[in-house]
């Protein structure tokens, strides 16, 4: 059973926020409205670093057709299965999804989890991600925020997920739990080769060498996970490369030549990370 998240802090001031009615303030009195489709705003304008940041409206429509197609739901099982098994076995436990996209892993988190009482928050800087995301799911809290200043409070989190994205492992060691499990995703050398061959003139060489453990953390456990993607249609093609960073690398050639696809057989190579944060006291307070 999906519950509240209620850990949030202002991050203007980095203060305890609560529900006041349709918004949520701070002692301070600063307040921040709930939108009609049940997120909140806590990115402030200072924060940003452009006018709209992150995913556009495109990408994420992008993103949502292509993922609730099921072709990454191998990656959601797995995640899923190894964030239940590092959950505490009793009681009500705290998911975040760092960089949330328009919540798809969450979402299927949330239906693995249907046994137990999950607070999942999901935080991507993209606004139109998160509006997206709650249409999809309300009951989740979704809120429009940066990695490196979460607006949740310290060690009140029992697991973090990074899917594909860009950690701030200082602050996912801020906002976990003593024990509590960093799941990372991303990319295998391997991940999209196919693609990735079509659009660029050549593949730059794999870099070498065992990932180091970030401070606050000790390793669990780093597994890949691979299957074949069998991609038809041009639409699904076009999904793939626009929720992508590879279609604002690729050159104008390797585009069109993606575009004239009718058909794509792909390699899906992802690399699992578990991390358990230690018990080392964080820094308090969103990083800097």
């Amino acid at each position: 059973m999906i519950i509240p998240f209620q850990n949030l802090i202002c991050p203007l001031d980095a203060a305890p926020l609560r529900r006041d009615g349709p918004a949520w303030r701070c002692p301070a009195g600063h307040g921040f409205d709930i939108a009609r489709e049940g997120y909140v705003n806590l990115l402030p304008v200072q924060q940003k670093r452009s006018r709209d940041p992150g995913d556009s409206k495109e990408m994420v429509a992008a993103r949502r057709r292509f993922l609730n197609a099921g072709h990454y739901q191998p990656i959601a099982d797995e995640v899923s299965r190894k964030v239940l098994a590092g959950l505490p076995p009793q009681g009500q436990a705290s998911c975040l999804d760092a960089g949330c996209g328009e919540g798809y892993y969450l979402r299927r988190l949330g239906v693995a989890a249907a046994a137990r009482e999950l607070a999942p928050v999901g935080v991507d800087i993209s606004k139109w991600a998160v509006q997206a995301a709650a249409k999809q799911q309300r009951e989740a809290t979704w809120l429009v925020g940066s990695n490196a200043r979460l607006p949740l409070a310290d060690a009140t989190l029992d697991c973090v997920l990074c899917m594909f994205g860009f950690p701030v492992y200082a602050e996912f060691a801020r906002v976990l739990k003593p024990g509590g499990l960093l799941l990372q995703v991303d990319a295998g050398p391997d991940h999209l080769r196919e693609l990735r061959e079509i659009i660029y003139p050549a593949l730059k060489p794999e870099r070498k060498g065992e990932p180091s453990v970030p401070a606050g953390f000790d390793l669990g456990t780093c597994d890949g996970l691979r299957f074949a993607l069998e991609l038809e249609g041009a639409e699904a093609i076009a999904d793939l490369l626009l929720m992508t960073p590879h279609l604002f690398r690729a050159t104008a050639e390797g585009r069109a030549r993606a575009a004239a696809l009718a058909a794509l057989s792909l390699t899906v190579d992802a690399r699992v990370s578990a991390l358990v944060r230690d018990g080392r006291p964080a820094v308090s307070g969103p990083a800097g």
